[in-house]
């Protein structure tokens, strides 16, 4: 394994899906609080499930996203 491609692999990897979430994540918010669905000073319980084939590795963080 060439240690440096995995680890540039992997961390565009990762760039990709935390730019994405927070973009997905804002829009669902925006989109909750302007129809009336939250007021909008809410904790919201978050969960993500990290998957990766060929490696056997399903691993689950879990959370809270204040809103203020």
């Amino acid at each position: 394994m060439n240690e440096d491609v995995f680890n540039t692999s992997l961390r565009g990897f990762l760039k990709k899906v935390g730019i994405t979430s927070q973009r997905e994540i804002e829009k669902a918010v925006r989109d909750a609080v302007a129809s009336g669905r939250i007021k909008g000073n809410e904790n919201l319980p978050a969960r993500v499930v990290l998957t990766v084939g060929g490696v056997s590795l399903s691993h689950e963080i879990t959370g809270e996203i204040e809103l203020g």
